[in-house]
């Protein structure tokens, strides 16, 4: 299923697709970049415009229309696998990082993680501060956590996983809910699902989305609908019960 304990590749270049969602404030975007590529060479991380309002100089790709997160999401997805990698790193462009080296840090902290818990679907950093997902919060001094679900934001995704299971984001195009069903089909077909102490992000929830009038609420409503259908009714009270199937893991060095 998953990348064996022994064969955990050091150099991430290879294997590692590393893409940086583009939304919104080009210069928002261009420190992100920065901050994730010190030390490394140019280019490492890939900038996808998502047909932004102002275009990013530079980027990977220019999508000739907004495919909102869960579009761009697949359309990376194939991209990636076409190219031969094995993960994919897909991050949005409103975070910044409070971890020196985010990049090859993340790569040796999950070939870590890996050894010790098996094959992990989607890891994730933690955060600072969320609004939403208490689980998504790093704790200071802490290891990392395995959890039922994930949130969107940064997930480094395995695409064995994705190929397995598919992202199921077609009726619902901004893509809120698509990160908690897809990170809680993970745990369902034997996947780990991590969230990181050891790298840690900050996040402006909805910088850009909050510049459309009515986007939020429109997102909601197909949110509900898309939950609805995947997860039932009292989606809600799971997602909250969810949030709080956690556990404790310590540092793996």
């Amino acid at each position: 299923m998953g990348t064996g304990p022994l064969a955990w590749p050091l150099d991430f270049r290879s294997h590692l697709a590393v893409v940086v969602l583009h939304y919104g404030d080009p210069r928002r975007t261009a420190r992100l970049v920065a901050q994730m590529e010190e030390g490394l060479a140019p280019g490492v991380v890939r900038v996808l415009d998502n047909a932004a309002p102002i275009p990013f100089a530079g980027a990977w790709v220019r999508l000739s229309q907004n495919l909102f997160w869960g579009g761009a999401l697949a359309w990376t997805v194939a991209r990636a696998r076409q190219e031969g990698f094995s993960h994919l790193w897909f991050l949005n462009d409103d975070l910044s990082w409070m971890t020196l080296r985010p990049i090859a840090q993340a790569w040796a902290r999950l070939g870590e993680i890996s050894a010790a818990i098996g094959p992990v679907a989607v890891y994730s950093p933690g955060f600072t501060a969320h609004p939403y997902h208490p689980q998504m919060v790093a704790r200071r001094g802490g290891g990392f956590r395995t959890v039922r679900f994930c949130d969107g934001v940064a997930p480094l995704l395995h695409l064995d996983f994705l190929a397995g299971c598919g992202l199921h984001w077609e009726d619902n195009l901004p893509g809120y809910g698509v990160d908690v069903v897809l990170s809680a089909r993970a745990v369902d077909l034997g996947w780990q699902v991590v969230v990181d102490h050891q790298l840690v992000a900050r996040h402006v929830f909805h910088a850009s989305a909050r510049r459309d009038p009515g986007f939020l609420e429109h997102a909601a409503r197909l949110e509900a609908a898309f939950l609805t259908r995947h997860l039932g009714p009292d989606f809600r009270e799971r997602i909250q019960r969810w949030s709080k199937e956690m556990h404790e893991h310590p540092c793996t060095r």
